[in-house]
């Protein structure tokens, strides 16, 4: 499986806009490539070098193999009382 975006390349830091300091949105991404028999994804987002140790953003599960990516789009809830942002696509 192959995860990449149009907002920075593999290896670069994700641009401010991308963070709680920008816009606060999260990034195109798109993959292609899924191993055959795929029957859904779960895409994480951490931090594994955040001050108080890695740190889960948000994760979407329940993605259908026949999506190929997400766009650039704020979450469209949060929990505060929550770690991570958990959306399921549906």
């Amino acid at each position: 499986m192959k995860l990449q975006s149009t907002a920075f390349k593999d290896g670069e830091m994700i641009p401010g806009k991308y963070t709680c300091d920008g816009a606060d949105v999260s990034p195109p991404l798109s993959w292609n490539a899924l191993p055959t028999g795929t029957k859904s994804l779960v895409l994480i987002c951490d931090d594994p070098d955040a001050p108080m140790g890695t740190w889960v953003h948000w994760v979407y599960y329940d993605i259908t193999p026949e999506t190929t990516g997400l766009p650039e789009t704020k979450p469209p809830f949060w929990l505060p009382w929550q770690q991570a942002l958990m959306v399921r696509d549906t």
